[in-house]
């Protein structure tokens, strides 16, 4: 982990970006979007991008990192944009990973679609069984006798991504892990960012109607053993 990803997992930095939401949420309840003008609607679509970039030169001069004058709440896709149309002094843009996660039915393979662009490595284990099993097996059936063949390609998936193997700009590895320390883990080894779609229980399980009656039951199991991160700050200062 370079010392800029450490700075981004620090509760120093995570302290200032609630300060610099705080400060800019309107007084109609939303924060706009200084790309594109548009609200954010989500807080995982919100992102606090250094106008002058960090670097593992400036990451310790807090009048850059630590400067709310050099921020900017962006949407996600917004930041894509900025980072692919600029770059790094002229670099090539470093490949990024992220960790979407959530409960089944939340809307994880949505947020990827929406966010996502042609040169980006997506895994998703359900894409991957779709893959390899037969096509006679129903949309949403994920047969025993092939599990170790999907998670096998998922894990040379893994092993590309940890190596930045390929051309591919970012890389969106979608699941569940409802664990805090499984989601820890997978962060350490392919140096992550983990996203929360966090959509309520309650949509997600009429969401579910629409899916093999098992799915309630997928639904209700996430959410019993959902290990929520240490920090759950921004919902309760940012209150969209």
């Amino acid at each position: 982990m370079t010392r800029v990803e450490a700075f981004y997992k620090s509760d120093e930095w995570e302290t200032f970006r609630l300060i610099v939401i705080k400060h800019r949420c309107n007084p109609d309840g939303y924060i706009y979007c200084e790309h594109c003008g548009k609200p954010i609607l989500k807080s995982y679509d919100l992102i606090a991008h250094h106008i002058v970039e960090l670097t593992e030169a400036n990451v310790d001069n807090a009048n850059i990192a630590l400067n709310e004058n050099n921020i900017e709440l962006i949407h996600f896709r917004c930041h894509n944009e900025k980072h692919h149309r600029f770059g790094f002094q002229g670099q090539k843009v470093p490949q990024k990973v992220y960790i979407v996660y959530g409960p089944p039915c939340a809307g994880k393979n949505t947020w990827v679609k929406e966010n996502s662009d042609p040169d980006d490595l997506i895994v998703d284990i359900d894409r991957l069984y779709a893959a390899i099993r037969c096509e006679s097996c129903g949309a949403f059936e994920k047969p025993n006798a092939i599990k170790n063949n999907a998670f096998a390609l998922r894990d040379v998936l893994f092993d590309n991504i940890k190596t930045r193997y390929g051309r591919w700009q970012n890389a969106y590895i979608i699941g569940g892990y409802p664990l805090k320390a499984e989601r820890e883990r997978l962060e350490t080894r392919l140096s992550a960012t983990s996203i929360f779609i966090d959509t309520p229980k309650e949509i997600c399980l009429e969401r579910a109607k629409d899916k093999p009656s098992e799915w309630k039951g997928y639904v209700l199991d996430w959410f019993e053993r959902y290990d929520p991160p240490g920090s759950q700050n921004v919902q309760a200062l940012w209150g969209l």
